[in-house]
């Protein structure tokens, strides 16, 4: 058992010495001062890693299909009145959609800025008592009105009995209301003059739309939107205007849901026009995205990065739609990002790093300083007796 003992004594490789040969000097208690401040700040510096999450970012190739692509958007028009302002969304696989209002809500706004909470229905318009008859004639009592599509009918039996019905029924045959107060509903309804009251009013429009997971674009422009020989056309001759104003703020523009660090670099963005008409576009690289907490909790969204480009045209020369025109396209490459903690093992290895590496570097500095104090000191004593 003794002899164990004896072979385990000699394996030992930090051997003791005696303290009577220990000699501690000034330059060493400093030293070991600042080593032990150096090594308790690198300690909590690395405890603070160890506690706090790190994030992976990781690239791979989107293999994803048959996925929708959300929009979430909250625009503000200073200049243009919420009642000629639409939104058209549309893809390169051909889907349209067209004066979409499902998911988004118009605020009217005022000269300053302020939103206007409500406004009598009809203000100038004509009072015309007994609406004109879709076969001839006036509406008498017991009747049940039906009013013309001015050749507009997709059947026969058909009754437009406002002035939107009426323009959704042109739109849908490619056709473009020329001058409202020709149709009975719209003069009734004093279409014109309710453009004419919201002269100098702005609108604020928000909401989402929901896309398919290809290239295409969605904007915002006055007048109601067709469909005419494969072209995408605007009804503009029924605002009997030459001008419009897209000067514009994007509040918020984000293509899917927040997650912690995501940059939307068109957030706050404002553009004022300083022509009779513009078309201001923007074009947008959408870069799929996927983060996870450090829960395992897992958020699909987008990033996007973007370039911009106006076309300008004087007043009643329109070269191209006036509007605000989003045109995006898909990266084929998927980011992911994925918190998590660094392990356990790995605290332990960087401490011992830590106190070992400053231990050592301490030792050395604390040899050096020592060493070369004694060379300087035996050098002094040969002079003086020389």
């Amino acid at each position: 058992m003794a002899g164990i003992l004896n072979k385990l004594r000699n394996l030992d490789a930090y051997p003791k010495i005696n303290e009577d040969f220990y000699s501690r000097t000034l330059s060493g208690g400093v030293i070991t001062l600042l080593s032990s401040v150096v090594m308790f700040l690198l300690f909590f510096s690395e405890l603070r890693l160890y506690l706090h999450t790190v994030t992976e970012t990781k690239l791979i190739v989107d293999t994803s299909r048959g996925e929708t692509l959300l929009i979430n958007f909250d625009i503000t028009f200073p200049a243009l009145a919420c009642s000629i302002l639409s939104v058209d969304a549309m893809d390169i696989s051909g889907e349209l959609h067209l004066d979409v209002k499902h998911d988004i809500i118009k605020r009217r706004l005022d000269s300053n800025g302020n939103t206007i909470e409500a406004r009598q229905d009809g203000i100038g318009a004509t009072k015309i008592e007994k609406p004109l008859q879709k076969h001839g004639g006036r509406l008498e009592h017991n009747k049940t009105y039906c009013g013309s599509c001015y050749g507009a009918e997709a059947e026969e039996h058909d009754c437009c009995n406002t002035c939107e019905d009426v323009r959704e029924a042109y739109r849908k045959k490619g056709w473009g209301v020329t001058n409202p107060d020709l149709i009975d509903q719209c003069k009734r309804e004093g279409f014109l003059q309710r453009v004419k009251d919201e002269e100098g009013e702005g609108c604020n429009i928000y909401g989402f739309l929901e896309v398919n997971k290809v290239a295409g674009n969605f904007h915002f422009a006055p007048g109601k939107s067709f469909h005419q020989s494969g072209v995408h056309v605007h009804d503009l001759l029924a605002f009997q205007k030459d001008s419009f104003n897209i000067s514009h703020k994007i509040n918020r523009l984000t293509y899917g849901d927040y997650f912690p660090g995501v940059v939307n670099p068109l957030d706050k963005v404002q553009w004022s026009q300083d022509t009779p008409n513009a078309m201001y576009q923007y074009f947008i690289k959408v870069v799929p995205t996927v983060y996870t907490n450090i829960r395992g909790h897992t958020i699909r969204s987008n990033q996007f990065s973007v370039t911009e480009h106006v076309k300008s045209s004087e007043a009643g020369q329109l070269q191209s739609l006036p509007g605000v025109f989003f045109f995006y396209d898909l990266s084929p490459i998927k980011v992911t990002f994925t918190e998590e903690h660094i392990s356990f093992l790995h605290f332990l290895t960087n401490v011992c790093a830590i106190v070992g590496g400053v231990f050592t570097v301490s030792g050395i500095i604390d040899a050096f300083i020592y060493h070369g104090q004694k060379a300087i000191k035996k050098k002094m004593e040969i002079g003086k007796f020389s």
